[in-house]
């Protein structure tokens, strides 16, 4: 055998070994999230499970791109393009926990967010749901707050020029687009509970929103709290901000 058809053959057997375990990591990775969001395991089993998808997917990237660029200097330009694939999917397994990792060391670890942080709106219809959660529904108070308003300024109460009633309408319209579920929707009490479901891990974070009369006009406040995890992620406060802004804008 030529030392060329040997080169051949060993770049074959490096992309090839490259692939088949960047296509692991990613089923890894797959089943990791799509095995919490069913309850098969604990969270924290998917997140191990997540982790070794990720390890995997750096030992396939780093085989696929040693065999890329050695097929592609050697004119093995099909083993080329499936190297690179190969690649591009890796970095996807790899990126997901890494980029949750940048985020999460940019934000405080806390997981319950709420524009009014004096008297936070408490849950009621809810609590049934949270009696096996592991964080509790009760605000953790000063410790909470002075990390919310350093790190999420912006997270405040909506004023509203329009009536209690009116608010209360245009807020179940707001959920309804933003495919949240509602659990309860009181008009006397003029507060909404509701749970949204993340799509990645099928993690259940809990919402109470509730609207004051004002001298002129609604005030709307809204407390967003995960049931597991000590950190969001900053996923409560960016679900706020969602909210606050599609109120601002829903005609």
């Amino acid at each position: 055998m030529s030392n060329q058809t040997t080169s051949i053959s060993l770049i074959a057997r490096i992309t090839f070994a490259g692939t088949i375990l960047a296509l692991l990591a990613a089923v890894t990775a797959l089943l990791a999230a799509s095995g919490t969001k069913n309850e098969w395991w604990d969270f924290r089993t998917g997140f191990i499970i997540l982790k070794w998808g990720a390890y995997s997917g750096a030992i396939a990237g780093f085989l696929c791109l040693a065999g890329g660029l050695w097929a592609s200097t050697s004119g093995q330009y099909k083993t080329a393009f499936i190297a690179a694939a190969s690649l591009l999917l890796s970095m996807i397994v790899m990126g997901i926990p890494w980029s949750w990792k940048q985020t999460a060391s940019k934000v405080p670890p806390i997981h319950d967010i709420s524009t009014d942080l004096t008297t936070p709106p408490k849950f009621i219809a809810i609590l049934p749901l949270r009696k096996n959660a592991p964080n509790t529904s009760t605000h953790g108070g000063e410790i909470i707050s002075s990390q919310q308003l350093a790190a999420y300024p912006n997270i405040t109460s909506l004023l509203s020029e329009h009536s209690t009633d009116q608010i209360f309408a245009k807020t179940i319209e707001v959920i309804d687009d933003l495919g949240w579920e509602i659990i309860d929707a009181s008009p006397p009490d003029r507060r909404i509970e509701a749970v949204d479901t993340t799509f990645w891990f099928g993690f259940k974070d809990d919402i109470v929103i509730r609207i004051l009369p004002i001298a002129q006009g609604s005030k709307v406040d809204i407390r967003s709290v995960s049931r597991v995890g000590r950190s969001d992620v900053g996923s409560n406060a960016k679900r706020i901000q969602v909210f606050l802004d599609a109120m601002a804008s829903h005609k």
